[in-house]
């Protein structure tokens, strides 16, 4: 195996891989069982990614491994979990970071996942806050992220009775085309022809300009809608409450956290970024609620 092989199966192989399948992607505890979650999210970031990849020639291997590693870190109840560790930490708890965090020092019983450097790199870059990553393979998986969320965010949307297809803006629609499938391959094949023999990764200014009026739509819409806001607090009282609880109670927290560096509110941080979405639901009722009122 290649390096960045190993790099992808030591990720498949970890704890925190296998977690994210109990980790929410947009709806909190959705009532269905076709609705995204961090798991299935990474799959199409990593698939997207790779048929990118190929088209381009680039190493598919090594864009595999920062696929399915970039989205490790990610706290429960999604981005509301970051919002919620942020005050406590001194500074902005971004999952990209964590991510970093989780393959260098919490995985493996402390001692990390010993990953490549380019690995490393096109994982903690990843995000559009942060500097382009080094290697073309890490651009490709920056813009396979977006182009995943925002169109299977709005397939959930219109799954949850939240959109319709008729709300999509017509501009977006007649640049990307009205269905998940056909915007998906209008996204992917824009970015390959706009890509090909060049110095770095990018889509047309048509696609790239559609795209991001489709993520700001769904800012409108969906993530900041306001009949959503009475979950969304209560999700973040649940992280609050939570670390309130393990600052003052540090042997509370799993032994293996504390062997990670940093102080007591960045290894409490660690822990509840950890949890699943049903795992911190269950500790919140088991730490604050009276035991009559549990199922």
């Amino acid at each position: 195996r290649t390096c960045f092989q190993r790099d992808r199966d030591r990720i498949v192989h970890s704890k925190a891989f296998r977690r994210l399948k109990h980790k929410t992607q947009v709806f909190l505890s959705p009532e269905g069982d076709h609705y995204r979650v961090r798991l299935t999210h990474t799959l199409e970031v990593s698939q997207i990614a790779r048929t990118a990849a190929r088209a381009l020639r680039l190493n598919e291997d090594l864009t595999e491994a920062i696929a399915l590693a970039h989205d490790l870190g990610h706290t429960p109840f999604g981005h509301l979990g970051e919002q919620a560790l942020t005050p406590f930490l001194g500074g902005p708890f971004r999952h990209n970071e964590q991510s970093l965090r989780i393959v260098d020092h919490l995985e493996n019983d402390g001692r990390g996942l010993n990953l490549t450097w380019e690995v490393r790199d096109g994982i903690v870059n990843h995000t559009w806050s942060m500097p382009e990553p080094s290697t073309l393979e890490a651009q490709v998986v920056r813009f396979a992220d977006r182009i995943a969320y925002v169109n299977h965010d709005v397939d959930d949307a219109i799954r949850a009775g939240v959109l319709t297809e008729e709300d999509l803006p017509t501009d977006v629609v007649e640049v990307l085309g009205r269905s998940h499938a056909e915007r998906v391959n209008t996204l992917v094949t824009d970015l390959v022809d706009n890509s090909d023999d060049r110095p770095g990764i990018g889509l047309g200014d048509q696609a790239f300009g559609a795209l991001d009026a489709l993520r700001d739509f769904m800012f409108e819409r969906v993530y900041l809608r306001d009949d959503a806001r009475a979950e969304q607090e209560k999700a973040i009282g649940i992280v609050t409450a939570l670390f309130d609880h393990y600052v003052e109670h540090p042997n509370d927290v799993p032994e293996e956290y504390h062997r990670a560096p940093g102080d007591l509110p960045t290894r409490v941080a660690d822990y509840i970024a950890g949890m699943t979405d049903r795992y911190a639901l269950r500790t919140y009722e088991q730490l604050f609620l009276p035991h009559s009122e549990l199922p």
